[in-house]
């Protein structure tokens, strides 16, 4: 990723007033780009977005993914020269309560987003984002790559299945790389594990269900304690979507296809090994407990193979899952203590930055 060619970029984001979107949005204007988000209100109270005051060096439109119109209208007005799309039902237990909603989120507001670049002439690159999730699960103790089929068990996972499957199909008959002279633009999915890190307050997350806990003076209950997950911290997968961006904008159709973004092959932990070292790191004596609960279908086993990324895009993960957890119990003691939690959050990204020149 070369800092120097965001600035001054014009970025469409959907997603911005969400986890993933609060954090990409700040780092795009720590870069120096011109960031339009577009996107429903911040998805809880508290939210990144309103925490670190997000919102204040970008243009943010609120609005939803599933209105086509406001969505073109708003893309076309911000003359946009990469979009990078993150607007989601993200979570797979809601999924199950709300699949018509989650579907027309993940999959028609995919189709929405690709007919506005359709109509906006000055788009050059666009980074769909999907989820690793995507994959038809296995259950295989090696990582899935990015030729393997898509699948999705439960309605969110298979959602973003069809999104990759939209991605694909817009590409081959709209925006051809064969026909890249013609059109102009190079789509890409970005593919990316659980992603973790300070300012996450979502519902069925596991490091947010673990800080509420602690802050409640709970034993934090756990659900599937073996189940292993590819889990990194949010900036990760974001060094990625912005790397991938920035090769479609430069060499177009050579990097127009799915990508995968996720953590080292010993950073693939089980559940019950996220709670003992985070609520160890957090001190105070917190504890955990099995949820005895019925539970809806979840994968047990996920990774993802980035070889691909490393090769191409010289992407790799840059900082360890102990890092990451560390990361995180610094970002919430900070809000606990009432810190400028944009500055907080800057200053971490200025800390990845700095871990990623180093390696490069």
């Amino acid at each position: 990723m070369n800092p120097e060619f965001w600035r001054g970029k014009r970025v469409f984001m959907t997603g911005h007033t969400g986890f993933k979107g609060s954090w990409l949005s700040l780092w795009l204007q720590r870069l120096g780009s011109e960031v339009t988000g577009y996107a429903l209100n911040p998805p809880t109270n508290p939210g990144l977005f309103e925490v670190a005051n997000v919102g204040a060096g970008m243009k943010s439109i609120i609005a939803d993914i599933r209105d086509p119109e406001s969505l073109s209208r708003s893309m076309q007005d911000a003359k946009p020269d990469v979009v990078i799309h993150m607007a989601a039902q993200p979570l797979v237990r809601y999924s199950y309560q709300a699949p018509v909603e989650t579907y027309a989120t993940n999959v028609m507001g995919s189709v929405h987003l690709l007919e506005a670049v359709r109509k906006t002439e000055t788009v050059r690159a666009v980074v769909n984002v999907t989820s690793d999730k995507c994959y038809e699960n296995k259950e295989w103790p090696w990582g899935y790559r990015e030729n393997e089929p898509m699948g999705g068990y439960d309605p969110y996972s298979n959602s973003k299945g069809c999104a990759e499957l939209v991605t694909a199909a817009y590409r081959n008959s709209f925006f051809n790389p064969a026909k890249y002279a013609e059109h102009g633009v190079a789509i890409a999915s970005g593919r990316a594990g659980n992603v973790i890190g300070g300012g996450d307050w979502a519902t069925d997350r596991l490091i947010p269900d673990i800080l509420r806990a602690i802050e409640a003076g709970q034993a934090v209950n756990i659900r599937s304690p073996h189940a292993i997950r590819p889990w990194q911290h949010v900036l990760e997968p974001l060094s990625g979507y912005l790397a991938l961006a920035e090769q479609l904008f430069t060499e177009g159709p050579l990097y127009a296809e799915g990508w995968n973004f996720g953590p080292a092959d010993e950073d693939a932990k089980p559940v019950q090994w996220i709670v003992e070292q985070l609520t160890a790191q957090w001190g105070e004596g917190a504890i955990w407990q099995l949820d005895q609960q019925p539970q809806p279908h979840e994968a047990h086993y996920l990774k993802l193979d980035c070889s691909k990324a490393r090769a191409r895009l010289n992407w790799y993960p840059r900082w360890s899952l102990s890092e990451t957890l560390s990361s995180i119990v610094s970002w919430h003691k900070a809000w606990l203590e009432h810190e400028d939690m944009q500055a907080v959050t800057l200053d971490q990204i200025s800390n990845y930055e700095t871990t990623y020149r180093q390696i490069l």
